[in-house]
Parts: structure tokens; sequence; C-alpha cells
């Protein structure tokens, strides 16, 4: 399986793109600021054809190129109702003018084609299955998607860091988990024991082996963070 990342924008937010393979259909994940570029530079180099955009949440960092994206390609997004709002609003993402101030005048819009995601739904696109988890604490909508380690989904590999073993379930867990920390809360919409609910739920049951590509910064692993992450160590003792 290909899974190619690069940090979008001055927000260095992580957009993926995702594929069983060179030459095939893929998805894209979290297309942020001036993310087109890149991506068709992977579109390009592998040869893929994508069918969908996957957002884990609707922050402005996360969903700033989803339109032109999506129109280029004739594709949907998907996200979580409860983030639906910000595709057309970002601002309100930030607490009272500041979105405003930051993003200048902006305006923003819904893809022609917007499907919502559902708690526990199994997503079959590009010849893969991704299962959504709804993670709320850091938006209300905040989700993660999850390619599970099963015989049929091919080996998870990641193109652009080289990370990765044959047969390692995947967890694109948006900024539910960073490497060392989690997701901030003091946005509007944020709640921090519901992050810490979703991180019990949603994070913990994985297996150790499981790769975690988060939003911002290096992968990581379940392993390695339910060892060390200071927010995940209280939980594992609870658990």
């Amino acid at each position: 399986m290909l899974v190619a990342g690069f940090p979008a924008g001055s927000f260095g937010t992580n957009c993926f793109v995702v594929a069983p393979g060179t030459g095939e259909e893929c998805v894209i994940i979290d297309p942020g600021q001036d993310a087109e570029p890149g991506i068709e530079e992977i579109l390009e180099r592998h040869r893929l054809r994508p069918v969908a955009v996957l957002l884990t949440h609707g922050h402005i960092d996360h969903i700033w190129s989803v339109v032109p994206v999506c129109g280029a390609k004739n594709i949907a997004a998907y996200i979580h109702p409860d983030d639906r709002a910000l595709l057309s609003d970002p601002a309100r993402g930030f607490p009272g003018s500041v979105g405003r101030q930051l993003l200048g005048g902006l305006t923003f819009t819904e893809p022609d084609d917007v499907a919502e995601l559902a708690d526990g739904a199994t997503l079959n696109l590009a010849g893969l299955e991704f299962v959504v988890d709804h993670a709320p604490g850091h938006t209300p909508g905040s989700v993660t998607f999850r390619l599970p380690a099963t015989p049929g989904q091919p080996a998870a590999t990641t193109i652009e860091s080289g990370a990765g073993r044959a047969g390692e379930p995947v967890l694109f867990s948006g900024d539910l988990l960073f490497a060392g920390s989690i997701g901030r809360t003091d946005l509007p919409g944020g709640d921090h024991e519901k992050i810490l609910e979703s991180l019990a739920r949603v994070c913990l049951p994985l297996p150790d082996e499981t790769m975690v590509l988060s939003g911002h910064g290096p992968a990581t692993t379940i392993g390695a963070e339910r060892a060390s992450n200071p927010f995940l160590v209280p939980l594992t003792e609870r658990a």
C-alpha cells in the first residue's frame, strides 16, 4: 500500500495520499493550505487517480484546499456532520473575531459533493477499507480513519519517509493524537474531557504496532505513545 505524505502550508498540516499501489485509485486525506502542488506531484509520480477526499475535522488548516481539489477531480469530500459548517465558515473554529482577522476576508464554500461520516462506518474507497471512528474533543466532528491489518488489506508502507513494515495497521489520527502529545482543546468546540474519552475509546484498544500518521508532526506508533505519551500513560494505567 502506498501512503505518501507531506506538510502543507504555513500550518505544516500533514496531507496524505493513500492507494493500494502505483497506478491505482487513491484517496486524499486533509488537503490543507497550498496542498495542491504537493498532491499533484504525488499523483503524477505514482500515476494515481483520486476518488475521494477524507477530512479528519473541519479546521481551516486541514480543509483549506478541499474545494479546488474536489472540483478539479470531480470527487466528493467526506466529513463528520458536526464539523460540516466549518467548510463554509472556517472562522467559527477560532475564538471571537480572531478567525475573520486571520483569514483576511477570504471566502470559503462547500465542495459540490459532500458526504457525511458516521461513527463505525466502513468506507470502501480506492480498493481499501477505511474504518471511521468519531473522536470528539479537538472539535465536535473530529474523526480518525483506520486501515486495519487484515488478510484482504494491502501491506502498509509510507512512501515519503520509508517508515512502516508489511502488515501493520494504520491510524490516520488527525489532531486527536500526535507523537508525544494530543490535540488542543482550547478552541471553540474543544473539550478536554471528551478528547481523553476519545483517546481511551479509539486509540488504547489498537495494537501496539499500529502506525499513527497524525495531522502534524512525525509518524509514531500506538505502542510508543502508550508507553511515553504523558496524556496516554494515565489512561493506560486506568484501563
